[in-house]
């Protein structure tokens, strides 16, 4: 297929129009990057977002796989000479690569099959007869094929059979009739391996639990196949049966192949076989695999949703900051950074037991406080933090000159860092326990910044994390990672290589010697002198120019995300207002007189004049958030402190499929089932609540043995005192009626498609 087939395909998957889709496929084959195209081509594509455009980057990429492998298997059929018509239209319509192999099934080279030896002996033709003479007897039939190779009507019969089995289980349309049947009426049931009930505890939700396979939530599907990978539960996918009843599929195949099986006892056999040893099984694997897809994206969505949230916080900003890695029996490690983030002093402080040192540890804060003018105290969220948050608290209040604001923080991560490569390239003479408090720090002052450093999965926002496809999980998260970075702007003089590598364009290989030559040549005066790098040409300066940031330079828009090649245009609007740039900059009453069609021409669209225009009244905004912090009871230090129906502040850490986890200060995040996260019905937790977020919770029930809390964001929400206490994740659903399950799906995915409604924009295509 050509560009314009996949993107009358494409467009109706991203809700856009084929033209769009288009234009930007013709910028991504260009080597154009998403961030790029999403910035600063909109008159090109029609403003499509960066959301759209990676997802139409991901269903270009799965086309034109499918077009590759649609070639292969026509050639390799066409050699066998058995390409007929009708069979190359069905290929050039197989809208999936399930569909597409189906149909390649029969044309497969494979090992010497019961099947292929039956035909060799000639036994195809007694099949024929069995089938076109269903009252005859069947051994008589068979006596006529009793050979040298054949000995006996059984062996006759049986090769017969095997034929039978083959060609039932190769035939392409039974197999998609039947997956899609199931896909819209089969359960998925999970039972408790014998013998493994104290083991599988944590699983203890499915030991007895049913589902329909094409409505189970993500985390139920992922956690079933835990269990089963883990050897704790049997996982089976089938329809309901009442006692005695025949299998609606076996009634399906009969109904396809149109045998009299009525009057012939060997074809029903033959019919039931095929269905229990051949079509059951296969089906159950790739339906398995179309569930899984499926909770896979979802859980990709919800890691990579938490991710944007977390990278995308408000900066605490450019503050001298005291970082605290709380510990007990080794100490608190204390760093100080300056409002630039370097490294500009030390010390372990032993406030705990078993040193107990509280007033001398103070007095150590102090003195470092003092010193450098502290204006944030972060501390870590680990091990100690509650009472090292004490320990702060008593600082600020004995120390009235201090005047600094202390913050938890998560350190989700650190510790990975600490060893990293570029931990150690940072500070090769610094003890790795102190690198860990400089991230701490440092994430408060800039959480992008610092956060780029770590690999996106140590951060541990998403469930489930370690069961998804981890090439798709590893590229969601770069992508995110690039499109929040590219989203804020980089300043070139100040960042390192692990967060210039995320500009769009930028290889990591480049990055390294954007920092080479500015170690050797000082700061970056102009963008221009982004082209002196070595390894960086043209097109890339032209895909990282506008999100490159260099403060204080020679040109005042290259503070801005105008991109160079819109610099003509700022002059135009400059000249028009009879006056110089630095008059123009930030001041929003000059500009608001303007009308962006007066400067719209064929280089510079009207979206493109607007862009400038508002990136002109403020140059170089920052789109993240106000800072905010959560403040934590300062009687609240473990989770045996916690009363049904308190009333706590608390952030939100993680949002899932089911609910949000809200860290309240007591070192085990409290969970806000979906049903209590708002007053109102929501179908989604991420459209009330995000990573981040401040939240005023109540407390519903606190499980000390099994370390659990429920927790409400509900007003005027109460504790149940006749609720007991137990697991606040969603209880599995035990069983479905005949006449729930049998009802039609809602949507039309396709098995085995990662991409759910991309089959179905497939065939609208095809009818345009």
């Amino acid at each position: 297929m050509d560009n314009m087939n996949h993107a009358q395909i494409i467009a109706q998957v991203i809700n856009a129009q084929p033209q769009q889709v288009t234009a930007a496929i013709g910028l991504l084959d260009d080597g154009d990057t998403v961030p790029f195209i999403s910035r600063y081509r909109k008159e090109v594509t029609g403003g499509l977002d960066d959301t759209q455009l990676r997802l139409l980057d991901e269903k270009l990429n799965y086309l034109r796989e499918l077009d590759d492998r649609r070639i292969t298997v026509m050639d390799v059929i066409k050699e066998q000479g058995k390409l007929t018509d009708e069979l190359k239209n069905a290929i050039m319509s197989a809208d999936t690569k399930t569909r597409l192999e189906d149909l390649y099934l029969p044309f497969k080279k494979k090992r010497q099959t019961k099947a292929q030896i039956a035909r060799k002996n000639g036994l195809e033709p007694l099949l024929e007869e069995l089938i076109e003479n269903p009252k005859a007897d069947i051994n008589e039939l068979a006596q006529k094929f009793i050979s040298d190779e054949v000995k006996t009507t059984d062996d006759a019969l049986d090769g017969a059979r095997q034929i039978a089995l083959e060609d039932i289980a190769e035939d392409a349309d039974l197999i998609q009739q039947l997956r899609d049947w199931l896909w819209d009426n089969a359960l998925i049931t999970a039972t408790l391996v014998k013998g493994k009930e104290n083991e599988a505890a944590k699983f203890k939700d499915y030991f007895d639990f049913a589902e329909k396979i094409n409505k189970i939530p993500s985390h139920r599907m992922l956690a079933i196949l835990r269990g089963r990978n883990e050897g704790f539960l049997s996982v089976k996918i089938d329809v309901n049966l009442e006692d005695g009843q025949q299998h609606p599929a076996i009634g399906r195949i009969i109904n396809r192949l149109n045998w009299d099986v009525d009057n012939s006892a060997w074809l029903l056999r033959t019919i039931q076989l095929a269905w229990i040893a051949k079509l059951h099984v296969r089906l159950s694997l790739q339906l398995t695999n179309q569930a899984r897809e499926g909770a896979d994206t979802e859980a990709i969505k919800v890691f990579t949703r938490n991710m944007k949230d977390i990278l995308l916080a408000a900066p605490a900003g450019g503050k001298a900051t005291l970082g605290l890695d709380p510990g007990f029996r080794t100490g608190v490690k204390v760093v100080v950074v300056d409002k630039t983030g370097k490294l500009i002093d030390t010390a372990v402080i032993y406030p705990h037991a078993p040193q107990k040192q509280w007033d001398k540890s103070k007095h150590v804060l102090a003195a470092l406080c003092m010193k450098h003018n502290i204006e944030l105290i972060s501390i870590g969220n680990g091990t100690a933090s509650r009472e090292t948050d004490q320990l702060a608290a008593e600082l600020l209040s004995d120390y009235k000159d201090i005047k600094a604001q202390k913050i938890m923080v998560s350190e989700a991560g650190a510790s990975i860092y600490s060893a990293s490569e570029s931990a150690a390239k940072e500070f090769p003479d610094l003890d790795v326990t102190f690198r860990g408090s400089v991230s701490i720090a440092r994430r408060l002052q800039d959480p992008l910044a610092e956060l780029v450093k770590i690999e996106p999965k140590a951060i541990g926002v998403g469930q489930y994390q370690h069961d998804v496809n981890q090439v798709q999980l590893n590229k969601a998260l770069g992508d995110t990672v690039e499109d929040c970075v590219n989203s804020v702007g980089v300043d070139v003089n100040m960042a390192s290589p692990a967060l210039l590598k995320y500009v769009a364009g930028i290889s990591e290989s480049v990055a390294q010697e954007i920092i080479n030559y500015r170690d050797e040549n000082g700061r970056f005066d102009n963008r221009k002198q982004l082209l002196k790098v070595k390894r960086l040409g043209d097109k890339m300066f032209t895909q990282c120019a506008g999100f490159l940031r260099i403060r204080n330079g020679k040109q005042p828009l290259d503070a801005s995300a105008v991109h160079p090649e819109a610099y003509p245009l700022v002059e135009q609007i400059v000249q028009s207002l009879d006056c110089k740039i630095q008059d123009v900059i930030g001041k929003s009453d000059k500009l608001s007189g303007i009308n962006p069609r007066d400067f719209a021409n064929e280089q510079f669209g009207l979206e493109t004049v607007k862009d400038v225009i508002a990136e002109l009244k403020k140059p170089g905004r920052d789109p993240r958030g106000e800072f905010k912090t959560a403040t934590f009871d300062d009687a609240i230090h473990k989770i045996s402190d916690l009363k049904e129906g308190m009333k706590l502040e608390g952030v939100v850490t993680n949002v899932t499929a089911f609910g949000a986890f809200v860290d309240i200060g007591v070192h085990q995040d409290g969970l806000v089932h979906i049903s209590q996260l708002a007053d109102v019905y929501v179908k989604d937790p991420s459209d009330v609540v995000k990573t981040g977020q401040i939240l005023n919770v109540t407390v519903m029930e606190v499980d000390v043995a099994r370390k659990r809390i429920a927790l409400s964001a509900k007003t005027g929400a109460k504790p149940d005192s006749k609720r007991k206490t137990d697991d606040k994740r969603p209880q599995a659903k035990k069983s479905y009626s005949k006449k729930s399950y049998s009802k039609p799906r809602s949507n039309n995915s396709q098995p085995n498609n990662p991409f759910g409604s991309l089959a179905d924009a497939f065939k609208k295509a095809k009818k345009k």
